[in-house]
């Protein structure tokens, strides 16, 4: 049985050990944002509304379907995708915009150049990858953003209109945080910090 003193102690051994827990998250985050190889990426939207969470847009990239033949590691006989990360090497555009040059399953075989760029995704298992013109979709955590609410349709109309790009901050081990939303040279939304 644990005394009043005890419990107290314990309380705030545990209320620390999650305040620092959620400080390292967001300390991690803030660094990409602060620190990160900044990129453009052009976007598509799909879809304007979260009931719990208000107005956002799913986003969609050139990043968001690699054809297979891109890919540089497939061995050989092998048919299909694992549960696996990949590594997608982006190289600037004349336009400003960064497009998928090459990709591989695992990790990238060096770094990336001074004018090159590598983001860190992941692959569900079962992609197809035999036929010609076949694409896999990679997940990289950066297909959502949250829009102030009652914005997200009107931006969304926009965007069927004229291009919009989303600023992403990548780690050096690839790893992505959007740091804003852009309309042409117009900054829209940017991402705080903290």
């Amino acid at each position: 049985m644990m005394t009043g003193k005890r419990l107290v102690i314990s309380a705030l051994v545990l209320t620390l050990v999650q305040i620092g827990f959620l400080s390292w998250i967001i300390a991690g985050r803030a660094a990409i944002l602060r620190n990160g190889k900044e990129v453009l990426l052009k976007i598509e939207p799909v879809d304007p509304r979260d009931l719990l969470r208000g107005d956002y847009i799913i986003l969609g990239y050139d990043i968001s379907r690699i054809p297979v033949k891109m890919i540089a590691n497939i061995p050989e006989g092998k048919f299909s995708s694992d549960d696996t990360p990949i590594v997608v090497r982006l190289k600037k555009g004349t336009d400003g915009y960064w497009t998928p040059t090459t990709a591989w399953f695992g990790k990238a075989p060096g770094p990336a150049s001074a004018e090159e760029a590598d983001i860190s995704g992941h692959v569900a298992a079962s992609w197809d990858l035999r036929g010609e013109g076949m694409t896999i979709a990679p997940d990289y955590g950066i297909e959502r953003f949250y829009l102030p609410e009652g914005e997200g349709l009107a931006i969304q109309g926009d965007m069927r209109v004229r291009p919009f790009g989303i600023k992403l901050a990548l780690a050096a081990d690839g790893t992505a945080q959007i740091k804003a939303l852009v309309d042409g040279d117009k900054t829209l939304f940017e991402e705080p910090l903290y």
